[in-house]
């Protein structure tokens, strides 16, 4: 059965298809930040890990506001990072009446600013939303095999019961990734994303 799996999965990437993820909306936290948030000394509580190795779901929940509305309950992901990073949708950020720009994760100079609630603190930032621009996480192997660079622009078919066909999607090539497509819950919905999906990567 393991062997099945194995070549099936090979037989879906070298067709050049990748399994389509669904990004909900998520901080991510500087340890100075998380310490504000939560307390000194306190630490993540891993929940359940998520595709991307290393990353993780974490138990902590915060609250964010902005000048129209608050989402709350809303998921810290792990591990802690240099920079704290909020990534919306384009309806949350409506909802909650912030103007945040299109990015790559990282990328947050001059973006959204929003006030950020734990249980024992509050953060106000000047900038840090953004909406993740959508994105395929392609391991370098999969990536030489397939002839894929890093920070190429392509498109993406997705093959649901509304099919769509993504443009302006940045492949993003490391050894640490695994080889999936993330977009938000607004892009899913769009397409009708349900369950597993698969999309086809065009050239």
């Amino acid at each position: 059965m393991e062997q099945l799996v194995l070549a099936v999965t090979e037989a879906v990437k070298n067709a050049g298809l990748v399994q389509v993820e669904v990004s909900a909306r998520h901080v991510h936290l500087s340890e100075q930040d998380f310490e504000v948030l939560f307390g000194q000394g306190k630490t993540l509580t891993p929940k359940r890990e998520l595709s991307q190795i290393g990353q993780y779901l974490s138990e902590e929940r915060v609250t964010l506001i902005g000048p129209k509305g608050e989402k709350k309950n809303v998921a810290v992901l792990g591990p802690l990072r240099k920079d704290t990073q909020i990534e919306l949708s384009k309806s949350d950020c409506v909802m909650l009446g912030i103007n945040a720009p299109v990015r790559e994760s990282g990328d947050i100079k001059g973006s959204a600013p929003i006030t950020i609630v734990g249980p024992v603190g509050t953060l106000q930032l000047d900038e840090g939303v953004i909406i993740a621009h959508k994105h395929v996480h392609v391991p370098e192997k999969v990536a030489k095999e397939l002839g894929y660079q890093d920070k190429e622009r392509v498109s993406v078919e997705l093959f649901t019961e509304r099919p769509v066909i993504y443009k302006d999607v940045i492949l993003r090539v490391s050894d640490k990734f695994r080889f999936r497509m993330h977009i938000d819950f607004d892009e899913a919905n769009a397409a009708g994303v349900s369950g597993f999906t698969l999309g086809k990567i065009i050239k």
